[in-house]
C-alpha cells in the first residue's frame, strides 16, 4: 500500500521553504498532494487557478520533480477530508521558526481531533530557507528586490507579472 501524506498550505507564492518541505517529504512517502488552501478568509494575491500553475511550474518545470509523485489540488474542505479522500492519516506542515511551533501545535491538536486516526509530521526546510516566507517574497518583489534566493524562476517571472 502506498504512503500518502497531504501537504496543505495556501502558496501565495510557493517558496524554497515549501519546496525543502516537499523535497523531504518525496524522501518519505510514495506520493504527497500539494493541497493548495482556496478559502475566502484569506487575502490572497494569486487566485487558486493561478497558484496551483505556479505551484505546477515551480516542481515539474524548473525543478523537473516527478509528476508521478506529486498530486496538486485546489481545496476548500477540512484537511482531514482531504486526508480520507486520498487515503492518508498523515499531515505534512512545515516549521521556519519556534514562533511557527504554537500556532501549528495548534492546528495539529485539532486535526487530531477532528480524526485520531491523523498524525502530522513536522519537517524543517534547510537552514537557508527558513527565514523564507511567502509574505516577505511579495513585499521584496513589490518593492523591486531580488529574490532569485527565495523561489523558482518561472514563480519570479509571474510575481513581477502581477506587480507590473
Amino acid at each position: 500500500m502506498k504512503k500518502v501524506a497531504i501537504y496543505p498550505g495556501t502558496f501565495d507564492p510557493i517558496t524554497f521553504g515549501h519546496i525543502d518541505v516537499i523535497k523531504k517529504g518525496l524522501k518519505l512517502f510514495d506520493k504527497i498532494v500539494v493541497a493548495v488552501s482556496n478559502v475566502d478568509n484569506k487575502n490572497y494575491l494569486f487566485d487558486s487557478d493561478e497558484r496551483i500553475q505556479i505551484v505546477n511550474k515551480a516542481l515539474f518545470f524548473d525543478l523537473k520533480l516527478d509528476k508521478r509523485k506529486i498530486i496538486i489540488i485546489s481545496f476548500t474542505t477540512l484537511t482531514t477530508d482531504l486526508c480520507k479522500k486520498y487515503k492518508s492519516n498523515i499531515i505534512l506542515r512545515g516549521l521556519r521558526a519556534v514562533s511557527d511551533f504554537e500556532y501549528e501545535f495548534q492546528l495539529a491538536g485539532m486535526n487530531r481531533k477532528l480524526n485520531n486516526k491523523i498524525e502530522t509530521l513536522f519537517l524543517m526546510s534547510d537552514v537557508e530557507n527558513q527565514i523564507i516566507s511567502s509574505k516577505f517574497v511579495k513585499e521584496i518583489v513589490k518593492l523591486k528586490g531580488d529574490i532569485k534566493k527565495f523561489t523558482t524562476k518561472s514563480t519570479i517571472k509571474l510575481l513581477k507579472e502581477k506587480y507590473e
